[in-house]
């Protein structure tokens, strides 16, 4: 059972769907039963104005924690549960939600985060949230739930309202903890029957995991994220080897910041922006340097920037990786829109929580499956 203990509640945004005043709006054009009966009718129905259903508006942020079926480690830590907030938006009787997984790498907390959401002003609409917050979990929360409270109000699906094809299931990455070879090499072969493995690197003992996983799980496509642990040098020295084990693509093998040297050494397999790529104003520095960029909405600041990242991204010539921090399958659902035609998706979190969401995505022979309305959407 996950833990659940709300936070807060605070009246904050509404968008008017005008669902309510046009259902009003047809009542009263029906000639009234009583009426033609001769009878004094009824007083009408009073219209909801749309400052009205601002003010009826409620934000609830709760944190919330799921297990993880085992330790998940990468270079930065170890973690054993999923720390995440949920945010619900509810207007005339309807509720959208979203997650976030606040990260502190991005100076984020669990209080920090539930400090932006509350910090909002009144009647912000999804539009206005673009501005009003940074891009990062936050919006990210918000900006998901307003999504999903607008489908709900429309009686239609968000990738409708998106303009989007209807999407599809997607192959997605299946990761690796980072443990020693021994135990890599183990958890490789449990699943060298899934197409793409994503391996955590970042130490100095990278070349005997690397051979460890191939080892293990000799067919599937293999991705390496080295979560900024390398120098330039070690970088150069471990392409070949790369190479050899057939490593499909490298995510962020330098920090963020200090990554300047990709541009000016050879990229002999594709190079992925992760902490260097947050939203479209991140796009311009990369130029030179990655060859792809991987889209996270807890980065992004929600769907909204996502998917205007992703088209950005590829007019600019980069291709395209769609991952998520460690969370369940409400906040992959959004994702899985991003994800249609992605070269990459890394999607898997609820493949490792011991306990998910009710209605949770379904996973099967290496597929994510879009979401069904009950979960998000």
């Amino acid at each position: 059972m996950a833990f659940r203990k709300e936070v807060s509640t605070r009246v904050l945004c509404v968008i008017d769907y005008c669902a309510p005043r046009r259902k009003a709006l047809s009542q009263l054009q029906r000639p009234h039963s009583a009426l033609r009966r001769g009878l004094t009718p009824r007083p009408a129905p009073r219209l909801m104005r749309p400052n009205q259903m601002e003010k009826r508006m409620q934000i609830t942020v709760r944190p919330e924690s799921f297990r993880l079926r085992e330790a998940f480690t990468i270079s930065r830590g170890t973690r054993t549960e999923a720390q995440v907030l949920t945010v619900r938006a509810t207007a005339g009787g309807i509720t959208g939600w979203g997650e976030c997984v606040p990260y502190a790498r991005y100076g984020e907390s669990l209080a920090s985060v539930t400090a932006q959401i509350e910090g909002l002003p009144a009647g912000i609409t999804r539009d206005a949230l673009q501005g009003a917050l940074p891009p990062g979990a936050a919006r990210n929360a918000l900006d998901c739930a307003l999504w999903d409270l607008a489908a709900k109000s429309a009686g239609v699906r968000v990738w409708q309202l998106a303009g989007l094809p209807a999407p599809k299931p997607q192959t997605t990455a299946f990761t690796l903890s980072l443990d020693t070879p021994e135990n890599m090499r183990a958890a490789a072969a449990r699943n060298a029957d899934r197409p793409i493995l994503k391996i955590k690197l970042g130490t100095p003992d990278d070349m005997a995991r690397l051979e460890a996983v191939r080892a293990g799980a000799p067919n599937p496509t293999i991705i390496v994220d080295a979560n900024e642990g390398w120098s330039a040098e070690v970088y150069t020295d471990l392409a070949p080897h790369l190479i050899r084990l057939g490593v499909a693509m490298v995510e962020q093998p330098l920090p963020a910041g200090a990554d300047a040297m990709l541009g000016e050494i050879a990229r002999p397999l594709p190079v992925c922006a992760d902490e260097s790529c947050h939203d479209r104003s991140t796009l311009a520095a990369l130029k030179g340097k990655y060859d792809m960029v991987n889209i996270k909405l807890d980065k992004t600041g929600g769907l909204t920037e996502a998917l205007a990242l992703r088209d950005a991204a590829r007019t600019a010539g980069f291709g395209v990786m769609v991952g998520s921090m460690v969370g369940t399958s409400l906040a992959m659902a959004p994702a899985v829109l991003v994800a249609q035609c992605a070269a990459y998706t890394d999607l898997d979190g609820p493949l490792l929580l011991a306990e998910d969401r009710a209605n949770p995505l379904h996973y099967e022979a290496g597929m994510v499956y879009p979401p069904e309305a009950e979960l998000w959407g």
